[in-house]
């Protein structure tokens, strides 16, 4: 072996563990990167039981609270998150009476629903009667 080929090994050494070195810090990144994706996508899941509205919302202000704390540490956040911003989340049970001054998506909403129940109506009987009253309200609503 000659002195060129003793210093194109080192070369090649030297390339190698930097490259090594550069692999093994893109796998920490990442999974740093999964593991924040594990714990938002069980976040949501969390959330979405719990019946979050405004789901991305939610999942910003846990995450906010959950930095740096362990995966446990999700259930505990979720319903200390329903407990202080609870317009986040849904009513317990929704409101189908209008109330004195409705506005205009209260009465939408509540077309909505009798649509929405007319239609199923119509699924589940296949009665003609049915399916020409869910006709009219579409054509009402819409």
């Amino acid at each position: 072996m000659s002195d060129s080929d003793l210093h194109n090994d080192a070369n090649d050494t030297t390339a190698l563990a930097a490259q090594l070195a550069q692999a093994n810090e893109r796998i920490a990144r990442m999974s740093d990167e999964l593991t924040g994706l594990q714990i938002e996508q069980r976040l949501t899941h969390k959330l979405a039981a719990a019946g979050a509205i405004d789901l991305e919302a939610a999942v910003l202000v846990a995450r906010s609270r959950i930095e740096g704390k362990t995966e446990a540490d999700i259930d505990g956040c979720v319903t200390q998150l329903r407990k202080e911003k609870g317009y986040l989340f849904g009513a317990a049970s929704p409101i189908v009476a209008p109330r004195k001054t409705a506005t205009v998506k209260d009465r939408v909403t509540h077309n909505q629903t009798v649509l929405e129940q007319a239609a199923k109506r119509a699924a589940r009987t296949g009665s003609r009667v049915d399916l020409q009253r869910y006709l009219v309200l579409r054509r009402s609503v819409m």
